[in-house]
């Protein structure tokens, strides 16, 4: 069995998946299983991802649907399904992931504790060198953080220190011991815990408010604690503009909410 199985959510945007993928190759950790968690991306793409996948030394499955609208929570689920480890580790296919990474959720891992990493959000002018190809995997740590610095002091980048890998004992404790909400990007769980709550609620067809919000909404309620792993488990997100929220999100949210509800009807088992 492996040690996690690393569930990545994508659509269509391979040029960004190229250097996630190109990151998993260099984890200190090996014993993990790569899930590529597709929204119905075209065939085409489909089958350059495939290849490249193929052409690596990763264990990997592929989980795809058709393409009927926004539908990341339902694939989340199907890709919950087919993981083949009781640990899983949620990202976005436009985060980069740092070569501890996986090893850090792994070691962090507790049940009924979910671990809430953060990312570091690149400039776009970073985003373009890497997309382009001209860094290599020791660019993921000291220099791109001396890079990012004049973008930060122009407001180009942002969260740069959540990239600064902390070996300190005390100072991971003094920093990750407290309540922290998740983000869907950066976040892992035991599968037995997300189960208990019937995973994702598929209802939310609409990106942004919803697909982690609610989720953890529901895990506190059924008793899960919620601690962080900031500068162990670090990420480089990709510069792209943000997402607006949609109403109907709102509408769900806000009703699971009222109604006090851990267990979703609308999740894995319907």
């Amino acid at each position: 069995m492996y040690k996690a199985s690393l569930i990545i959510s994508f659509y269509k945007k391979i040029e960004f998946l190229k250097p996630v993928i190109d990151s998993l190759m260099f984890q200190s950790e090996k014993n993990f299983e790569v899930i590529i968690s597709d929204d119905g991306s075209p065939d085409e793409i489909v089958r350059q991802v495939k290849k490249i996948l193929a052409k690596s030394d990763l264990n990997y499955q592929y989980v795809w649907h058709e393409d009927n609208g926004w539908r990341k929570n339902i694939i989340l689920n199907k890709s919950v399904v087919q993981s083949k480890s009781d640990f899983l580790i949620f990202i976005d296919g436009d985060c980069i992931l740092h070569k501890r990474f996986i090893e850090e959720h792994v070691r962090m891992a507790n049940r009924g504790v979910v671990r809430a990493g953060r990312r570091v959000n690149l400039s776009e002018r970073v985003s373009e060198k890497i997309l382009a190809g001209a860094v290599s995997s020791h660019y993921y740590g000291i220099p791109i953080l001396l890079e990012l610095l004049p973008d930060s002091l122009r407001n180009k980048a942002k969260d740069v220190e959540q990239g600064i890998y902390i070996k300190s004992r005390w100072l991971r404790s003094f920093l990750n011991d407290k309540d922290k909400s998740i983000k869907g990007c950066n976040f892992s769980i035991f599968r037995q815990d997300l189960m208990e709550v019937n995973g994702y609620d598929e209802r939310y067809n609409h990106p942004s408010l919803g697909e982690d919000t609610d989720l953890e909404a529901r895990l506190r309620r059924n008793g899960v604690k919620f601690l962080g792993i900031r500068n162990q488990a670090i990420q480089y997100h990709l510069y792209h503009h943000q997402l607006s929220r949609h109403g109907n999100n709102i509408d769900i949210y806000n009703g699971n909410n009222r109604n006090g509800v851990t267990y979703t009807s609308f999740g894995i088992n319907q």
